[in-house]
C-alpha cells in the first residue's frame, strides 16, 4: 500500500510545515533501563505531537474542489489538533468531533486553531461513527487519523528522520493507537535498514492490536492515561502491514506508564502525555528484551494535563520513597508534635503536610492519631526517617 518512495516524497512534501525533530541520546534513561537509548522528540511539534506529520501530507494532497468543501475528523485529541492547525494553514474549514472525556487542554488547542470543535460519544469509536455520519450530511472530506495510505506515508517520515540522525540503531519502539504510525514507521525502517527489530507498544487496557495479530477477539476498555492510544477498532491497512513486519507487540501496564512520564521529565528533561512515553514504558516493563541495545524511542507526544501531570509526579515520588505518608499513633500531651517534627527535621526530612485527629480516630481519649507527609531524598534516606520515629512511636506507612 505504501513504500519507501512515498514515505520519502511525504516528507519533501511537509518540509517547513512540520518540525524536523531532534534524536537526541539520553544518558539518565539509558542508565535507567540498561539500553543505550536515542530519544525522538515528536512532542516538540507545534501542536504538541507527531500526528502533524501524517495531518499536513493528507491535507496536502487534496484536490481545490476537496479544500473547498472542508474536511472532518475524529480524535482524541493529538490529531484533531493536527488537522485543524494544518486546515488552518492551508485555508480550510476543518470540524473535529472528539470523544466526551477528551482532555480539555486538547479541545482548548483544537478550537484555537479555528476548527469547530463537536464533542460526541464516551468512546473513540463513538466519536468516529458521529464524524463519519456528519461528513456524509455536510459532504465534507474524512481525514482518518491511521487507516489512511497518505497518513501513514506521513508519520513514517518519523522513523525516516530517526534513522538518519541515528543510522545505527538496533531497535524502534513505537506506541501504537490505531496503527498508522507503526504502520509508516516499519515500511520506512526496514526499508533503510533490513533486519532492523521494530516494537508495537499498546496500553493493557487498550491491547487491541496485540490481540488481533495473536487471533484473539478485540476486548478493550477501562481508565488508562494513555488516553492518546485508547482505540477499539484497528485501521485494517495499518494492521496488514503490522502483521507482516512487525518484530512484536509489547503489552505494558498503568503503572509502567506513569514510571515513563516521570523518568523523562526527571532524567530526559522531557514532557510527554501517557501515550507519548509508552515507548519507555515498553523498557521499563520488557528491559531484558533491550538490555545493551542500541533503542529508538518515539516520545510522541506532550500534551498532558496539568493536573494529571501533578498527580503522576506526585504518585511517583511516593513510589520512589521520596514522599512518605506516616501515621502515628502518639500521646495526647503538649510537646508530642515539637519532639516528632524535631525527629524528622534532625533526620534531614522536610515535613509538607500534617493531619492531627484527637476526638475520632484515636483508641483512648488519652491518644491521638497523626498523619504526616514528608519528603526524603531517596528512599534510604525514608527509611532513616522511620527509624527515628519508631525509636518513641508506633508508626506505620500508608
Amino acid at each position: 500500500m505504501i513504500d519507501l518512495a512515498d514515505i520519502q516524497a511525504a516528507a519533501d512534501r511537509i518540509a517547513g510545515r512540520v518540525l524536523r525533530t531532534p534524536a537526541i541520546p539520553s544518558d539518565a534513561v539509558s542508565r535507567a533501563t540498561g539500553a543505550e537509548v536515542v530519544l525522538k522528540l515528536d512532542n516538540l511539534q507545534v501542536t504538541g505531537a507527531f500526528k502533524e506529520r501524517g495531518a499536513a501530507n493528507r491535507l496536502a494532497l487534496l484536490s481545490e474542489g476537496e479544500r473547498a468543501r472542508g474536511v472532518i475528523a475524529m480524535s482524541a485529541g493529538n490529531h484533531a489538533q493536527a488537522v485543524a492547525r494544518h486546515a488552518h494553514l492551508l485555508g480550510i474549514s476543518a470540524t473535529i468531533v472528539m470523544p466526551q472525556f477528551t482532555p480539555a487542554t486538547k479541545v482548548t488547542r483544537t478550537a484555537a486553531w479555528g476548527a469547530s470543535v463537536v464533542l460526541h460519544g464516551e468512546t473513540l469509536a463513538e466519536a468516529a461513527a458521529h464524524a463519519e455520519t456528519l461528513a456524509q450530511e455536510r459532504q465534507l472530506v474524512f481525514v482518518h487519523p491511521y487507516n489512511d495510505v497518505a497518513v501513514m506515508a506521513g508519520q513514517g517520515t518519523l522513523a525516516l528522520e530517526l534513522l538518519q540522525d541515528a543510522p545505527d540503531l538496533d531497535a524502534l519502539v513505537i506506541p501504537v493507537g490505531g496503527g498508522g504510525l507503526l504502520a509508516g514507521c516499519l515500511v520506512a525502517a526496514t526499508a533503510l535498514k533490513p533486519g532492523i527489530a521494530v516494537y508495537g507498544v499498546e496500553a493493557e487496557t487498550y491491547a487491541a492490536m496485540a490481540q488481533r495479530l495473536a487471533g484473539r477477539a478485540v476486548s478493550v476498555g477501562g481508565p488508562t492515561i494513555a488516553e492518546g492510544i485508547a482505540v477499539r477498532d484497528i485501521g485494517e491497512m495499518p494492521f496488514e502491514i503490522v502483521r507482516r513486519r512487525v518484530t512484536d507487540m509489547l503489552v505494558v501496564p498503568e503503572r509502567a506508564i506513569e514510571e515513563a512520564i516521570g523518568l523523562l521529565i526527571e532524567g530526559g528533561k522531557t514532557v510527554a502525555e501517557g501515550a507519548g512515553a509508552a515507548s519507555l514504558a515498553a523498557l521499563l516493563t520488557y528491559p531484558s528484551r533491550f538490555r545493551g541495545k542500541r533503542v529508538g524511542l518515539a516520545i510522541t507526544g506532550g500534551n498532558i494535563d496539568a493536573r494529571i501531570l501533578s498527580n503522576v509526579l506526585l504518585r511517583d515520588l511516593l513510589r520512589d520513597g521520596r514522599l512518605l505518608r506516616l501515621h502515628l499513633q502518639i500521646p495526647d500531651r503538649p510537646g508530642v508534635l515539637a519532639d516528632i517534627a524535631g525527629k524528622i527535621g534532625g533526620s534531614g526530612g522536610n515535613i509538607i503536610e500534617v493531619s492531627h485527629q484527637r476526638l475520632f480516630a484515636a483508641s483512648s481519649v488519652q491518644a491521638a492519631e497523626l498523619e504526616v507527609m514528608v519528603e526524603a531524598r531517596d528512599s534510604a534516606h525514608a527509611a532513616e526517617i522511620v527509624q527515628a520515629l519508631e525509636r518513641t512511636y508506633t508508626v506505620r506507612r500508608v
